[in-house]
């Protein structure tokens, strides 16, 4: 069991956060990782990297920006509850996501998710470019 107690406290942080559940597979946190979408003191980490109880990393995962703390460490991949417990979500991150996603629910960022345009939609659109072929 001692051994196990070891391989705890070195982690790499592509396992933890794949243990943590911000990715389902450790090949996509790998991935998240590599392409800057986690910092540690506002530089980008690598997958190998050893998170240590205390750390703090921004995470972003599609619109949301999430800083966490890692307040505990493991390699195993357990229920939502037990991953949970491996970090804390700070105040100011769960207060600037909740108005973002506010925002977003608002309309507010002029994101369209309609699909393709409406016959009327695309007459504008046409009008506009000054495209007089249909």
């Amino acid at each position: 069991m001692a051994q196990k107690k070891e391989e705890d406290d070195k982690v790499r942080l592509d396992k933890w956060l794949w243990a943590a559940r911000f990715y389902k597979t450790r090949a996509l946190a790998k991935a998240a990782i590599e392409s800057g979408k986690v910092h540690h003191r506002g530089e980008r980490c690598k997958p190998g990297k050893e998170p240590r109880v205390g750390d703090e990393f921004v995470i972003r995962t599609g619109f949301d920006e999430k800083t966490v703390v890692v307040e505990a460490l493991s390699i195993v991949r357990r229920g939502a509850p037990e991953a949970q417990a491996l970090y804390h979500e700070t105040e100011a991150s769960i207060a600037k996501r909740e108005a973002a996603a506010a925002q977003r629910k608002a309309g507010a960022l002029g994101v369209s998710t309609d699909g393709k345009p409406s016959k009327k939609q695309r007459r504008d659109l046409f009008k506009f470019r000054g495209d007089n072929s249909e």
